[in-house]
This record gives C-alpha cells, sequence and structure tokens, in this order.
C-alpha cells in the first residue's frame, strides 16, 4: 500500500463532512437570510452546533473536547460556511479565541477557559486589533502595568468578532518599554467580560456576516491576577501571531465553501436560465466564468488542507497558512462577483441568495490579516527558501 500523499479523507472526517453538510442544509441555510436582515446572534443554532460537536472541535481532549486535527476542523469550517459565512464567523472565533491558550496557555488556565467553552457553552473573543492598529499589530496601545501580583489593564479594542456575547477575552497588551520591539513589548491576558472596568460597545451594523457581533471593547483599570497572564511577560505577540498559523487555515477554509456556494448557485441557475434559445450554461462567455469558479475552488481547498495538514504535522505552516488565506480570500470574492454577474440584474436583488454571498466575501480579504498583510510574510518567506 502506497503510503505518501493521498487526497482522500478518513473515514472520520467524511463523517464530519456529512454531518456538516447536512447541517448546514437544514439548519443554516434556512434562517441565513433573517440572521444577514435582523442582526441577531444565532445563539440556538451554535447551541445545536455545540451538541453535535461541530464547535470547539480543536479543544484537546485532556479538557473536554474532541481534540481533531486542523485538517478535520477545516472540513467542518468549509462545509458550514457553505450555510453562512456570519453564522460559521460566529462559531469560528471561538477558534480564533482559544488559539493563544492552546499556544501559550498552562494547563490550569486551559483547563478553567476551554472547560468554560465545552462545558458551560459560552462563548469567547480575541481582543487584539484596536481603532489604530490593525494590520500594525505593533501600534497597539493597550497597556498592562503589573502592580503587586496583579496588572492594570487600560485600553481600547475595535472590531472584536464575539464580543458583546464573549464570557472571557484574549487581550493583547503593551507591557514592554516604548521603544521596544514588539517581539518582547506586549503579554497576552486572559480577561473575563464581567470583571469591573470592562465595558463592550454597541454591536456594529456590518456589509456582511451579520449574523457575527463585532463590537468594540473597553478597559479601564481593570485589575488583572498575574495567573491570567499567557506565558512570559513579553510572548504576547509571539503568541498572538502563532495562534494565526492555527486559525487562517481555517479562514482558508471556510472562504472556500463561500466560494462553492456561489459556484452551486450560479450553475444552478445557468441550467435554469434561457436566452437565445438555450439555457445560459450552454453559452462559452458563462461556461469561462464557471470554469474559473471551479478552478478556484479546487485550488483553494488543496491550499487550506496543505497549511492545515502542515501544523497538523508538527511543522510550523506560516507560508502555507498565509497562502491559503490569501488565495481563498480572494477566490471568495471573485467568485461571488461573478455569481452576481451570472445572475444579471437579478443576482442585485435580495430575493436572490448570491448578493448576500457578494457582501459576506468581502471581509475574508480583511480579517485576521489583510491580503496585502498576508503577501508581506508570503514575500519574506520566499527570501529564505528559494533563490539559494
Amino acid at each position: 500500500t502506497y503510503a505518501g500523499m493521498s487526497f482522500e479523507l478518513t473515514p472520520e472526517q467524511t463523517e464530519f463532512q456529512a454531518m456538516a453538510r447536512k447541517f448546514a442544509a437544514e439548519e443554516i441555510i434556512p434562517i441565513a437570510a433573517h440572521h444577514d436582515k435582523t442582526g441577531e446572534f444565532p445563539h440556538e443554532v451554535l447551541g445545536k452546533m455545540r451538541e453535535l460537536g461541530l464547535t470547539n472541535g480543536h479543544v484537546p481532549e485532556k479538557f473536554g473536547g474532541m481534540g481533531l486535527d486542523l485538517v478535520s476542523c477545516g472540513v467542518v469550517a468549509e462545509e458550514l460556511a457553505y450555510g453562512c459565512t456570519g453564522i460559521q464567523t460566529a462559531a469560528e472565533a471561538l477558534g480564533l479565541a482559544t488559539a493563544p491558550l492552546l499556544v501559550g496557555a498552562n494547563d490550569a488556565q486551559k483547563q478553567e477557559y476551554l472547560g468554560r467553552l465545552v462545558n458551560d457553552g459560552v462563548m469567547a473573543a480575541y481582543c487584539v486589533t484596536e481603532p489604530g492598529a490593525g494590520s500594525d499589530v505593533a501600534g497597539a496601545k493597550t497597556k498592562a502595568v503589573k502592580k503587586g501580583d496583579e496588572w492594570i489593564l487600560n485600553g481600547n479594542k475595535m472590531w472584536i468578532t464575539n464580543a458583546g456575547v464573549a464570557n472571557w477575552y484574549f487581550v493583547l497588551a503593551r507591557t514592554g518599554e516604548p521603544g521596544q520591539s514588539a517581539g518582547s513589548a506586549f503579554t497576552g491576558f486572559i480577561v473575563e467580560r464581567d470583571w469591573e472596568g470592562v465595558s463592550v460597545g454597541r454591536k456594529e451594523w456590518n456589509m456582511g456576516q451579520r449574523a457575527s457581533d463585532t463590537r468594540a471593547v473597553s478597559f479601564e483599570d481593570v485589575r488583572v491576577p498575574d495567573a491570567n497572564r499567557l506565558g512570559k511577560g513579553g510572548d504576547g505577540f509571539k503568541i498572538a501571531m502563532g495562534a494565526f498559523d492555527i486559525t487562517r487555515p481555517l479562514i482558508g477554509a471556510g472562504a472556500t465553501g463561500l466560494a462553492r456556494r456561489c459556484l452551486d448557485e450560479a450553475t444552478r441557475y445557468a441550467k435554469e436560465r434561457v436566452t437565445m434559445g438555450q439555457p445560459i450554461v450552454q453559452h462559452q462567455a458563462v461556461q469561462f466564468m464557471l470554469a474559473d469558479m471551479a478552478i478556484g475552488v479546487e485550488t483553494s481547498r488543496l491550499a487550506w488542507q496543505r497549511a492545515a495538514w502542515e501544523m497538523d504535522q508538527g511543522r510550523r505552516n506560516t507560508y502555507y497558512a498565509s497562502i491559503a488565506k490569501a488565495l481563498a480570500s480572494q477566490t471568495a470574492t471573485k467568485c461571488a462577483a461573478d455569481a452576481v454577474q451570472i445572475f444579471g440584474g437579478n443576482g442585485y436583488n435580495t430575493e436572490y441568495p448570491v448578493e448576500k454571498l457578494m457582501r459576506d466575501s468581502k471581509i475574508f480579504e480583511i480579517y485576521e490579516g489583510t491580503s496585502q498583510i498576508q503577501r508581506m510574510i508570503i514575500g519574506r518567506e520566499v527570501a529564505n527558501r528559494y533563490g539559494n
């Protein structure tokens, strides 16, 4: 038996894929438009996902989770995103919040805070972005000052997914001296939502992915026990960036799911819509658009699976993770725009599904590192890997 490269999923992964696909069709797609129009947080559907094991799969078995590998998590993410990326983002934000704990927390911290996700069904959020520090994480101004066995935390975070429903936050704060390099100037903390001095802003009404809860979070003289510090003082930037190696392949998987939905909707419509005496799927101009969409979907899936597989092998996957996110995000926005084009005037109307897909798609090129940041990372990696 050849034990090398394989494009087949394991029996367990195939089972998860079928379960997630069925769930997306029966539970997510029917309610997606409602949540897009109202902005209501999908508590009920997330509860059902948790009961089926479609969330928190990344939590190690030692702490009550399923301990799934990253490829398996990506398989689930792609299927859920096919249903609605707003709802999938609300679920996937749990993975982003917990990734820093997987990277840098001790067992007691994992037992307490990962345990809450699994046992109590609470939500969590990743607080790094600030009003003046998005792609420039090193420019973050939120500050924590050591005082005895506590840290006094002050600052403002912005565009925080799940902020309004989170039980706890991962917070990146500056603890070093002015001018200190980012690699040692920041520390990560676990901050509970109900601690004095923590306040959450209004829900932001975004272009798309409206089921996701996005808000500002402010910290005013919040007393954080030293026991809630992740790793050593100054390790925060490395922990926060290391978390992206886990989550960016999953963003790629989600973007691939949306792109696949666009391809499905556009192909179905092209078979039904008749012009010049034949279904438009028979017109070469439309066929070429569908072909390009298919190329994007298939190659994006290969990219996120490679990035996730590298992580599962215990290898640093930063290069592949950035490629997966950049490629799949670009694929999602192009597939969505092309789907609207194939639908023509109907595509621009809210009674048809593709206008929502187009609005939902754009954020993939922005959150968890813009496409330009991904290219900067890839470029640095290329300089080390090639031309030697």
